[in-house]
C-alpha cells in the first residue's frame, strides 16, 4: 500500500489532507479531468496506487470504494474547447482548482484542509498546498484522486465512443496512439478533438505522406 507519510505530517497539525491528480492531460481528444479526494486518516482504502499501474477492474473497484469511504470527493472536466483556448496547462489547473473547491465545499468535517497536488508546479489557491512528484505513487491521497479521475474520464469516453465511433475511442480513450492518429488523417477532426493539439503533433507527420 501507498504511504501516508505525506499525509500524516498534516494530520499531526489538525488538517485535513486533499488529494490533487488529473487524467487526459496528453489526450488528443476529450477534456482533462481532475479529482480531489479527502480522507479520514482512520479510513484509507488497501490497495491504492497510481491508477496506470492498476487493472481496469481493480481500477473501478477502488473507485467504488473510494467513493464511499472518503470525507469528501469531487471530480471536474475541462472540455477541448478551453483547452484550445488557454492550453492544456491552464486547463489542468482550472479543472483542479474546480475539483477542489467543490470537494472542500461538500466536507462535513471543519478543520483546516491543506492540498497534496501531483506535479511540480500548481496555480495558486486560496489553500496552501504541496505539489509532489511522482505524488500519485508516494500519496495515498493523490493515488486515490488519480483512480478517480482516470475512470471518470475513461467513462467519459467511452459515452464518446458511441457518438464518434471510426475514432476508436474506446480502446485508447483520446490518447495519441496510431489507430488514433490513422483516423485522424482519414476521417479528419471531430468536435471532442483538441484541435491545437492536432496542428502541433500530426499535420506535420501528414504533410511528409504527401
Amino acid at each position: 500500500m501507498i504511504s501516508t507519510l505525506s499525509e500524516q505530517r498534516h494530520w499531526n497539525l489538525g488538517q485535513l489532507v486533499v488529494g490533487v491528480d488529473e487524467a487526459g492531460r496528453g489526450a488528443l481528444a476529450g477534456p482533462v479531468a481532475a479529482a480531489a479526494v479527502i480522507f479520514d486518516p482512520n479510513r484509507i482504502p488497501v490497495g491504492l496506487n497510481d491508477s496506470k499501474l492498476l487493472n481496469p477492474i481493480r481500477r473501478l473497484e477502488l473507485a467504488s470504494e473510494i467513493k464511499q469511504v472518503a470525507l469528501s470527493w469531487s471530480v471536474a472536466f475541462i472540455g477541448n474547447v478551453r483547452i484550445d483556448t488557454v492550453n492544456i496547462l491552464q486547463a489542468t489547473f482550472d479543472a483542479m482548482h474546480t475539483a477542489i473547491d467543490d470537494c472542500t465545499l461538500n466536507v462535513s468535517i471543519h478543520k483546516p484542509l491543506h492540498c497534496l497536488i501531483d506535479g511540480n508546479r500548481f496555480r495558486e489557491h486560496s489553500l496552501a498546498h504541496t505539489a509532489i512528484v511522482k505524488g500519485d505513487t508516494s500519496s495515498a491521497s493523490i493515488a486515490a484522486a488519480s483512480i478517480l479521475a482516470k475512470t471518470t474520464r475513461d467513462a467519459w469516453m467511452l459515452e464518446a465512443d458511441t457518438m464518434y465511433p471510426v475514432y476508436g475511442f474506446v480502446r485508447h480513450k483520446g490518447y495519441g496512439t496510431i489507430q488514433h492518429r490513422s483516423a485522424i488523417a482519414m476521417y479528419g477532426s471531430c468536435d471532442i478533438h483538441r484541435h491545437s493539439f492536432l496542428k502541433n503533433i500530426l499535420l506535420p507527420q501528414m504533410d511528409n505522406r504527401t
